[in-house]
């Protein structure tokens, strides 16, 4: 199994992190990061991702920072030249597939249907990201899947919460990405750190049983 593989199935979950102030999100990425969680994604359209990431990986050494919201190739370049540990897209593009392969940069691309995801994994991608995967079923979805694409790891977003994140894992995913359930607006309201920690403890006690299978 290759190294970014062994990572997913460590850890589990991957924590997506999108901001309108490059403040908050540091602070999302430092609460995030003391709750437990090992994988971090900063959305390329964070107010000033590409400077906080390279930041963020010297802070939290530990941890490995991706990026996702990858649309083309200029976006993954820059990507790649700041730092980022990881490449998420919304979709499958085989050019950032390839810049990905070329700088040997985990690249998890986007797809939906049976047909775009085999598509998706034979182009190269580390990993294929199911998404928005609540609105095609959740859970079902994933369980119909398994059977046939047994071999392509899948990390399902766009719906996953704390409390059904172990029902994706159960259902085979290698690993969820995982967003608005972790960073609740009223929860950054009130005590943005201490709600970020507690949630992120939360939800690393829900993968453990899972982690290193």
């Amino acid at each position: 199994m290759n190294p970014w593989l062994s990572l997913l199935q460590q850890y589990r979950v991957i924590a997506v992190i999108r901001a309108d102030n490059v403040g908050m999100a540091r602070e999302m990425a430092l609460a995030t990061a003391a709750g437990g969680v090992k994988l971090i994604e900063i959305a390329w359209n964070t107010d000033r991702a590409e400077s906080l990431i390279p930041k963020l990986q010297q802070e939290l050494p530990d941890c490995k920072i991706g990026t996702g919201t990858i649309l083309d190739l200029e976006m993954a370049e820059r990507a790649i030249a700041c730092g980022c540990s990881f490449l998420f897209t919304p979709h499958t593009n085989l050019e950032i597939i390839a810049k990905g392969l070329e700088n040997n940069i985990p690249v998890i691309a986007g797809a939906l249907t049976p047909t775009e995801i085999v598509a998706a994994w034979q182009a190269g991608a580390s990993a294929v990201k199911v998404f928005p995967i609540k609105l095609i079923g959740g859970v079902s979805y994933l369980q119909a899947l398994q059977p046939v694409l047994l071999n392509i790891p899948l990390i399902p977003t766009g719906g996953i919460t704390i409390q059904n994140i172990d029902q994706f894992l159960e259902a085979g995913a290698i690993a969820v990405g995982i967003s608005s359930d972790l960073f609740r607006s009223e929860a950054i309201d009130e005590d943005m750190t201490t709600n970020i920690i507690a949630r992120s403890q939360m939800l690393i006690q829900k993968v453990q049983p899972f982690q290193n299978q």
